[in-house]
């Protein structure tokens, strides 16, 4: 499965910045000025040869004349976000502090990268589609999607313009020339690319230009694949192989696209919030970002991506974050802030299928995009029947062609960070037929592009596999490939996907919503592998990965085909809408079900549920948000000024009549938290909807109590008698006490009601 390992990522790239640290005692900051007072400072040394920040770092150096190099600047802001990046020493940031003006220097941190049938399984084409935001009148305005990822690969005809009308004169960005990249390759599709390394190169990264494009120009497949899901064209007969074969096409396929390239591979959070500042001052409508850290949790306030996401939110921008592929452990949800929209990742109800049979006459279903001619009767070698120590993960050098060659070859995964084509890639070279791909964590099938025939099997099928292997003296196995199948019970939440309470802010579900994430098809750079490894030489147009970071272009291209249709909407109105209408029942009409271990789905895992484009479109009431309210949210969560002015600049204090409970932000989610030892304690919020729908309509409440809470509403009816008419409500949530709790969390809805909407939001209580 294409998921890119944050954790292990993390700690390569930390390992390089500490080296490159010890040496030189500097690391690269994020600093934060106040305008007014750093002008004002240094008005004197200002001109138009020398900017206020050059006189700033000068000004450093003086102060250290013993320091054997300056301060080296990387960034400088001036628009939203005042301040720089740079490289300092300790001593440099400690006369920086002290320097009038100074608000903060936070250290830079290394982040990782976290559809022909999506687009008909979310209903956008066939029967449902008739008249939804596929409809002409609803592709015709011009709407931007910014993709902050490792590139993109411009000559994909995923990319071509043909049809499109010129490019809106409000945009203000540029594409940057860079090898093998000219400001040519733009059209009026791709619209903008540009490219930051500055945070990856000052934290000791390298850029092998062997391997990879000083430019916009996508090495790794990662941002063509992205890009190509929220906005690529319509294309017919993609596939992999000659599997998923159908039409490709982005979620809003009429989209400009503007591609920030900042994973190299791996992605400085200095060069992506200097993506995105760039971004908001190029005009972009959507923001999309499949990227993040691990499940480590942080405040907002020390979370720049966080910071750069509020910002883009006052411009009216909707910004879209993948929870991460940390799951299914709890707390490992990240991009959490609740101006993010964060979405986890399910299967759609296309598959793979092959069929393993062993010796003993069992038989079990795993998954290959693999299309040749079965293989019978092969014998099957594990761990020590394969090689020395190491063999049963496939590790390089581990495997004994003696002991390997033309027979099928079990891998399971290690602590060692090696994709499954990588451990594919040694079953190869050591000879072997085949490889099995064993699974330690739920029942995920989301595999990759072998080099060799290959199935992938869930956890539970694995252990039996491996039961009968390592208990029968001569175990064979024959394995047949079936190609593509339709109309698979689905969707099902990914065992790998990302899961809430969410730490940041307890009062806030993540993530919000789920959406298409496993065995994706979508456009790839015609010099790069299937399998991204150097020695397949195979070349495709099109390729299937799994992630977080699959899901979340889905929901940035329908978040653009929501405000095709309603321009004015802000964007807590889009997530609201996609929120409120999101479904909980899978095609089967079973409730979603959790690949974890085949349990039903929670908010925590799902949000509000799965995405649906169509409903979306019309929800009938919104939960609006302003920055105001973000604000009030920050100070309810007893944060203090300096740390709410790296939000809001020149933001004085937190008045009592400011600040709310943070559980009263007008969100379309309850997260509810009581004390386990506390009986009977009463936690009631406030919620304000506007009506979007019937000019005269009246909502009447429809409950689902959590086990262990009652749940009162007041009204219980809203009558509105025009659009845009706001109302009110309260919520109280009555806890009982739970000394020996046989869960700790317990989940049930709201809904409102009338007529075809179903405005509906989850509840989760926990008991701490």
């Amino acid at each position: 499965m294409k998921i890119f390992n944050a954790a292990i990522m993390l700690l390569l790239l930390a390992l390089m910045a500490a080296i490159s640290t010890a040496s030189t005692d500097k690391r690269t900051y994020i600093v934060r000025m106040d305008k007014t007072k750093i002008t004002n400072t240094f008005s004197s040394l200002v001109s138009i040869t020398k900017p206020w920040h050059q006189a700033v770092l000068e000004s450093l150096a003086d102060d250290d004349e013993l320091e054997a190099t300056p301060p080296e600047l990387l960034y400088s802001y001036e628009t939203a976000l005042f301040g720089f990046a740079a490289k300092l020493s300790s001593k440099q940031l400690e006369s920086l502090k002290n320097m009038e003006g100074f608000i903060s220097a936070v250290p830079d941190k290394m982040l990782s990268l976290h559809t022909t049938r999506s687009p008909f399984f979310l209903g956008l084409t066939g029967k449902k589609g008739k008249n939804g935001p596929w409809s002409g009148s609803n592709l015709h305005s011009d709407v931007i999607i910014g993709v902050v990822d490792s590139g993109i690969w411009p000559e994909h005809v995923s990319f071509r313009d043909h049809g499109l009308s010129p490019v809106p004169e409000r945009w203000r960005g540029t594409c940057e020339k860079g090898t093998k990249f000219s400001p040519s390759n733009c059209n009026k599709k791709l619209i903008g690319a540009r490219y930051f390394y500055g945070g990856y190169l000052a934290a000791g990264g390298k850029i092998d230009e062997t391997n990879e494009y000083v430019s916009t120009i996508d090495a790794s497949g990662h941002g063509t694949h992205t890009a190509s899901t929220a906005g690529g064209n319509f294309v017919e007969q993609a596939n992999l192989f000659g599997v998923a074969n159908g039409s490709a096409a982005g979620m809003r396929y009429t989209a400009r696209i503007a591609a920030y390239k900042v994973c190299w591979p791996g992605c400085s959070t200095i060069d992506i919030l200097t993506a995105m500042m760039k971004a908001i001052e190029d005009g972009v409508d959507v923001l999309t970002l499949s990227l993040g850290s691990t499940s480590e949790a942080v405040p907002y306030w020390q979370d720049y991506l966080a910071i750069a996401s509020y910002f883009a939110f006052k411009s009216g921008i909707f910004v879209a974050f993948s929870a991460g592929n940390s799951g299914p452990w709890a707390y490992t949800a990240v991009n959490t802030a609740p101006w993010i929209m964060t979405v986890a990742a399910s299967t759609i109800d296309r598959s793979f299928p092959a069929i393993i049979r062993l010796g003993n006459g069992e038989t079990f279903e795993g998954s290959s995009f693999y299309t040749g001619k079965a293989l019978k009767g092969l014998p099957i070698v594990y761990g020590k029947t394969a090689g020395v120590t190491g063999a049963e993960h496939c590790i390089p050098g581990t495997l004994n062609p003696k002991l390997v060659k033309g027979k099928l070859v079990i891998c399971e995964p290690g602590d060692e960070y090696m994709t499954q084509s990588e451990r594919g890639e040694q079953v190869k070279l050591a000879g072997g037929a085949g490889v099995l791909v064993m699974s330690t964590v739920g029942e995920d099938l989301a595999n990759e592009p072998h080099v060799l025939p290959d199935i992938l099997l869930g956890t539970s099928t694995s252990k039996a596999v491996i039961k009968y292997v390592s208990s029968t003296k001569a175990p064979i196995g024959t394995i047949v490939f079936k190609g593509t199948t339709y109309g698979n019970r689905a969707p099902k939440l990914a065992a790998f996907s990302s899961r809430g309470p969410n730490l940041a802010g307890p009062e806030v579900i993540k993530p919000d919503v789920t959406a298409p994430g496993v065995d994706i098809l979508a456009a790839w750079p015609a010099e790069t592998s299937p399998s991204t490894l150097e020695s397949d030489k195979r070349r495709v147009s099109f390729n299937i990965m799994s992630g977080t970071s699959m899901s979340c272009p889905h929901v940035s291209g329908i978040a653009a085909l929501i405000k095709s249709k309603h321009k004015d909407w802000s964007p807590a109105a889009i997530k609201s809408a996609l929120m409120t209408t999101a479904y909980t029942i899978d095609n089967k009409r079973k409730p979603i079900s959790d690949l974890k271990s085949h349990a039903l789905a929670t908010p925590f895992g799902i949000g509000s549920g799965h995405v649906d484009p169509i409903k979306a479109s019309d929800p009938g009431l919104i939960y609006d948000i302003t920055a105001d309210d973000y604000i009030s949210y920050l100070c309810g969560l007893k944060y203090n000024e300096s740390q709410i002015a790296l939000f809001e600049e020149g933001f004085i204090e937190c008045k009592e009549q400011l600040a709310m409970q943070p559980g009263d932000l007008n969100y379309p989610s309850f997260a509810v938290n009581f004390n386990r030892k506390a009986r009977n304690v009463t936690v009631t919020y406030k919620r304000t909807v506007t009506n979007v729908g019937i000019p005269k309509s009246t909502y009447r409440v429809s409950v689902e109590a959590p086990k262990g809470a009652y749940v009162i509403v007041r009204p219980k009816v809203l009558s509105f008698k025009k659009l845009n008419q706001k109302l009110s409500y309260k919520v109280s949530f009555i806890g009982l006490s739970r000394k020996k709790p046989v869960v700790n969390s317990a989940f049930g809805s709201l809904m409102w009601v009338s007529g075809n909407y179903r405005v509906k939001s989850p509840i989760a209580v926990t008991w701490k």
